[in-house]
């Protein structure tokens, strides 16, 4: 039987092995570069037919064959696998199978081959279809540098042990689905010039696609990776599905270029999750997906829509530096740890859902307007610029994704503050910010430091924002007595609480806090003043003008000796104008004062004269000290005769009651006026 062949010029070098040579011409000096078949000089396919009879009759199931540089045709690779089919199974068995540099020029046929030893189609040329479905690769298989000019099969074919396909050409489409990779399978600097479908693949070993190019859509749904996948430098020019993917250990997409759609919805990582330095040209959606451990999408640029929602971080998510150009909606999602946001670049408008212990927003900049709902989290704002306004509100209810399903916080069980019903948001630092476009709604600002932000005369407080507050009672030097509630900064908490004697109840600062004084704490309590004033929230702005005055009264640098007295008699007397009962205590020990003094020496025993005699603490005494000393309160003279001495009680009181009286007057009005 004639076997017809087409010459196929591989190389203008003749191989360092032995080769047929079969019609060398001048132009052609090195001929067919097939490697001779045992006992000949010819290969297999230029071997005479009674030779080439003679070799596969000479074969078993289970041979070993070296058919390196070979040209294949299709009934030529048909005989061959016949001679190594085991009759029991009808399935042809190979043993050790080297086809390196071989051309086959038809379709090639491996189907349900079982390759026992190792298998080598190095730099071989598939110019037909290339079929290896259901085919078992028993030991290392390469296929290093191959090309496959027509549609490449491996659907549900297995690898037990190394897969070498490095540098491989794909020029058409390429179907792994179902492959099971059972060790080390390598696709480095693959080029897939059409749709590449690894569906319900299986990677058990390390998976590395690093430089490989997609030029086509790219398919790994439902596949699974047992170790270390990497996809570092790998362009995806079409889309990229990887929707309910499962990573059981490091998934490492390191300066991977998605130029389409990248879809992984509801994919599992359950080790760590690296998208560092990633491209994103369109969407990335990540809608369900479960990240086990660490999330890391630091450096990552996001060109397109961007869409995290319900997904489940179960350890910190990182996007650190990482840069979103276009509309951004980044959750509804739960993140057991921190969301870290340090760095990130926000060009156009964004929403953001976090159910999270923490978010990192230091040194984050957002180009245009954005909005933080949270629920738990910690927010670190340190040095973050808004050039539009951002707004951060905690929200009260479990956030509702599409089709009215509540988001399941689950995850964030034992989470500090995850066990309170209202889910509180808690600000932590705003060192460094400009807050003029800062808008805070509910949230808990009893831990934040203020120093070191500008603009916090236009900051936006919305809803119930919660400070810290005065303790209870004091220790120390003044066991029992009473601060009076007002909100205070957490640096006031500080400082106070480690000067000497200093009551229980004022806050240590934690570690990293930095320290402020009464000098840096005075114009924050300002600025927060006028705030609440702009925003028409008088109890508040009551309380800061409170904190301001305290600061100016105990800053021995930068308020004169002079004025510090001036502002402790204004804060003993009245609170700074800002304390009723204070002044009101004032001004009932000031009527009371007045009339003992009135009935002890002011007024005469017997008028017209000018000195007090006999019986002094009378009932109608009382009356007529008590009716002049209230007089006093409205500037009028009572007109009773009295003793020198009671002329002068009857004006200190007539100068110092009124004055009382207004101090609280005035206080009241500051803490009911809105």
């Amino acid at each position: 039987m004639t076997m017809p062949c087409t010459e196929f010029p591989r190389t203008s070098a003749p191989p360092a092995r032995p080769h047929c040579g079969h019609r060398t011409t001048a132009e052609e000096p090195v001929g067919c570069t097939g490697i001779p078949v045992a006992g000949h000089t010819e290969c297999l396919a230029h071997l005479a037919d009674a030779g080439r009879d003679a070799y596969l009759a000479g074969l078993t199931p289970g041979s070993d064959i070296d058919h390196r540089g070979t040209t294949f045709t299709e009934p030529l690779l048909t005989a061959l696998l016949d001679a190594l089919r085991d009759p029991s199974t009808n399935i042809s068995r190979l043993g050790t199978a080297e086809f390196g540099s071989a051309v086959f020029e038809g379709d090639a046929d491996f189907d349900r081959v079982d390759f026992e030893g190792d298998a080598g189609f190095d730099r071989a040329l598939f110019e037909g279809d290339a079929r290896f479905r259901e085919a078992i690769f028993h030991r290392d298989v390469r296929f290093a540098s191959a090309e496959f000019q027509d549609t490449a099969r491996f659907a549900m074919a297995v690898f037990e042990d190394d897969a070498d396909f490095t540098s491989a050409i794909f020029r058409s489409g390429t179907v792994f689905d179902h492959a099971d990779f059972q060790d080390m399978a390598v696709f480095e600097a693959v080029a897939f010039d059409g749709d590449a479908q690894f569906a319900w693949a299986s990677f058990r070993g390390i998976t590395t696609f690093e430089s490989a190019a997609f030029k086509a859509g790219a398919g790994f749904s439902r596949a699974t990776f047992g170790d270390f996948a990497q996809f570092d430098s790998a362009i995806f020019e079409g889309g990229a599905g990887f929707e309910a993917a499962t990573f059981k250990d490091l998934a490492r997409f390191m300066a991977t270029a998605f130029h389409g759609d990248a879809e992984f919805g509801s994919a599992l990582f359950k080790g760590i999750a690296a998208f560092l330095s990633v491209t994103f040209q369109a969407g990335a959606r990540f809608a369900a997906a479960t990240f086990e451990d660490l999330a890391l999408f630091g450096g990552t640029a996001f060109n397109g829509d961007t869409g995290f929602g319900s997904v489940t971080f179960e350890r910190d998510v990182g996007f650190d530096g990482a840069r979103f150009d276009q509309l951004t909606v980044l959750g509804p999602f739960v993140c057991a740890g921190r969301v870290r946001l340090s760095g990130a670049r926000f060009g156009g408008p964004v929403t953001m859902s976090f159910a999270a212990r923490q978010v990192e927003c230091r040194d984050t900049r957002w180009s245009s307007t954005a909005a933080m709902r949270l629920r738990y989290a910690t927010v670190d704002l340190s040095h973050a610029v808004f050039e539009h306004s951002l707004t951060v509100a905690a929200e009260a209810g479990p956030f509702v994704l599409p089709g009215g399903r509540a988001l399941d916080e689950r995850a964030l069980a034992g989470a500090p503050g995850a066990d309170r019903p209202d889910a509180g948001v808690l600000v932590a630092s705003m060192h460094g910010v400009d807050a003029a476009q800062l808008i805070l709604a509910g949230v808990d600002l009893s831990r934040c430091l203020f120093t070191g932000a500008v603009g916090l005369d236009r900051i936006r407080l919305e809803g119930a924002c919660a400070f810290a507050s005065t303790p209870n009672r004091s220790g120390g030097p003044r066991a029992g007595a009473r601060f009076t509630p007002r909100r205070t900064l957490a640096e006031e908490h500080h400082w106070r609480a480690t000067r000497p004697g200093a009551a229980r109840g004022w806050n240590r600062a934690v570690l990293g806090a930095g320290h402020a004084g009464p000098a840096q704490l005075a114009p924050v309590y300002r600025a927060l003043r006028t705030a609440c004033e702009n925003g028409r929230i008088a109890s508040g702005a009551a309380d800061f003008s409170y904190g301001e005055m305290e600061m100016r009264r105990h800053d021995r640098t930068g308020t004169a000796r002079a004025e510090r007295g001036l502002l402790h008699g204004y804060w003993l007397l009245s609170g700074y104008g800002l304390r009723a009962s204070r002044a009101l205590g004032w001004l009932a020990a000031t009527v009371l004062t007045t009339v003992v003094l009135l009935m002890w020496v002011g007024i005469p025993q017997d008028a017209p004269r000018q000195d007090a005699t006999g019986a002094r603490f009378t009932g109608e005494r009382f009356e007529e000290s008590l009716g002049i000393a209230l007089d006093s309160l409205v500037f009028r003279s009572s007109g009773q005769e009295l003793t020198t001495a009671g002329v002068c009680v009857e004006t200190v009181s007539r100068v110092s009651a009124p004055l009382l009286l207004g101090l609280a007057a005035l206080a009241v009005r500051n803490r009911v006026k809105r």
